[in-house]
């Protein structure tokens, strides 16, 4: 599963405005509850975009749809991360917006409410071959298979990289939006591709396994190559359905971990494009996951602030 090193990455997906809320404390029914709020840049396509430029891949780019409310906004945030943006704009739905509620407890665990907006109306129209010239990945973000419009678009790019001998790498998203869809559905429309990257929910989820290991075996016999992402605990490799590797976390103190599965896949991929093997690459997305638990929001520090380390 390695890559020749060169190519860029294409990721496909969503870019939404995320509403940061850290609380202390329970949420009070009623009533107010004190809160740290910030509205930052977001969605899992466009994290994982800034992530993998953030780790060094020399040239990223991300199609997105978003809405004319926020447009610009968005557009100057990925350039300003070293991200080629081609965001469609939607002159009907207004841009995604999550609001992250994050618990300011040990763990930083975090709930998050979708209203998904323009991102999920991206469609094949949107797509062009032409967006593959020079591309040596492609990653889809699982949330483009909750809508119709965008299953269909994950459809024609699948067929598209297929074509061209590009490796395709997915991520789930969505344990809760996996259990709309249901698993069987779920598994048909991501028959071809390369490498998932689910979190350790959504692996248990998509194979009825209690068990993250075996989860991860069980899923390596759909895909060639499966990372699946425990948190705290760092990552499993597994391949041709058995566990190969497990790979510790990078100690952090958390913060807000929103983003940090994005985080991950953008440096996971990155590695891989520089010609990694996929317990190093993995390696460097446990790095790039302890940096994001430390920061609120889901993107990486902007230049200047410091970063890989």
């Amino acid at each position: 599963m390695t890559t020749a090193p060169g190519g860029a990455l294409l990721v496909v997906g969503d870019v939404v405005t995320d509403v940061v809320a850290r609380h202390w404390g329970p949420l009070a029914a009623g009533t107010d509850t004190a809160a740290e709020i910030r509205t930052v840049a977001g969605g899992a396509g466009a994290n994982v975009a800034c992530w993998a430029a953030h780790w060094g891949c020399p040239e990223v780019r991300l199609l997105g749809r978003v809405g004319t409310d926020a447009a610009s906004w968005h557009e100057r945030e990925l350039t300003a991360s070293g991200v080629r943006p081609r965001l469609v704009v939607d002159e009907e739905a207004p841009t995604g917006t999550v609001i992250c509620l994050v618990d300011t407890g040990a763990s930083a665990e975090r709930t998050f409410l979708t209203d998904s907006g323009a991102s999920l109306r991206l469609d094949p129209g949107d797509w062009s071959d032409a967006l593959l010239d020079g591309v040596a990945r492609l990653h889809l973000s699982g949330y483009l298979l909750f809508s119709e419009p965008s299953r269909a678009l994950v459809s024609v790019a699948l067929a598209s990289a297929r074509a061209r001998g590009v490796p395709v790498s997915l991520d789930p998203a969505s344990a809760g939006f996996l259990t709309e869809l249901g698993v069987d559905r779920f598994l048909e429309l991501v028959a071809g591709v390369d490498v998932l990257l689910p979190s350790r929910d959504e692996a248990c989820l998509l194979t009825g396994l209690p068990d993250p290991a075996d989860a991860a075996a069980k899923l390596s016999r759909y895909a060639p190559l499966v990372i699946a992402k425990q948190g705290a605990e760092g990552a499993l490799v597994a391949r041709a359905g058995a566990v190969r590797a497990h790979v510790p976390a990078t100690p952090a103190t958390p913060r807000d971990t929103t983003g940090a599965g994005d985080a991950f896949t953008g440096a996971f991929l990155a590695a891989l494009l520089t010609g990694a093997e996929p317990e190093d690459a993995a390696r460097e997305g446990c790095r790039a996951g302890a940096l994001a638990v430390e920061r609120v929001g889901g993107r990486p520090p902007g230049r200047g602030e410091g970063g890989r380390g």
